[in-house]
């Protein structure tokens, strides 16, 4: 069953309890988390604050994406938020193996993340270490950009890295996630999908999370 992970960032954050409970009676699996930190990626979002608020509100799992430069940094005070999964950027600066460890040390899921560009011979040492890889269809940085077509190609190859190598590793597509591209997806091997403006946009999010977790993808 594939898992829908609806991303914070296009919720309306000045009713975010609200939001919350919404996508919790729609049918979530996860919360996407997007951090940024106006270094990385041109943008800023949340800090760790941001996490602790909405753990208190929520027991769905926190997927946190940190789009930041030195990650290893900054692990420990996310973790200690309420994180679930933390997933840092092969392409960020700083210690992401480091990084990587303290999350596997903090008990919860690590995530490495690759950007459109990025090719997976990038991530190939860190497979064995994560939990799951989160494949971007678009650039990094901004809510709404149009999925990358390029992206599905790279999706099977790292699905049939993880199934020859029997490893127990998800993979995410986040960008430009809607009931048009998630069969793409799915039938490339996706297990989660982050989406965000589809949902939060939606007059009936419950309706639209089920067509994005069920549509037809012949996988």
């Amino acid at each position: 069953m594939v898992k829908i992970a609806p991303s914070i960032l296009a919720a309306d954050l000045t009713s975010l309890k609200e939001e919350i409970r919404k996508i919790e009676e729609a049918g979530a699996d996860l919360i996407h988390i997007d951090i940024m930190d106006g270094a990385f990626v041109p943008n800023i979002t949340f800090g760790p604050e941001m996490v602790r608020a909405i753990r208190k509100v929520t027991e769905l799992p926190l997927d946190i994406h940190l789009m930041i430069h030195n990650p290893q940094k900054f692990i420990k005070p996310f973790l200690q938020a309420g994180s679930d999964v933390v997933t840092v950027h092969i392409e960020a600066s700083g210690d992401i193996g480091g990084a990587i460890r303290l999350i596997k040390e903090g008990k919860k899921k690590a995530g490495i993340a690759i950007n459109p560009k990025t090719p997976l011979l990038a991530i190939e040492e860190f497979l064995e270490k994560v939990d799951m890889v989160t494949v971007m269809s678009v650039y990094p940085g901004f809510a709404g950009q149009i999925f990358i077509p390029a992206v599905i190609p790279k999706l099977k190859e790292l699905k049939d890295l993880i199934t020859k190598r029997n490893l127990k590793v998800e993979i995410e597509v986040d960008g430009g996630i809607d009931t048009t591209t998630a069969p793409e997806v799915i039938k490339a091997g996706a297990d989660i999908l982050a989406s965000g403006l589809e949902i939060f946009s939606s007059e009936d999010i419950k309706k639209t999370i089920e067509e994005l977790r069920t549509v037809n993808s012949d996988r």
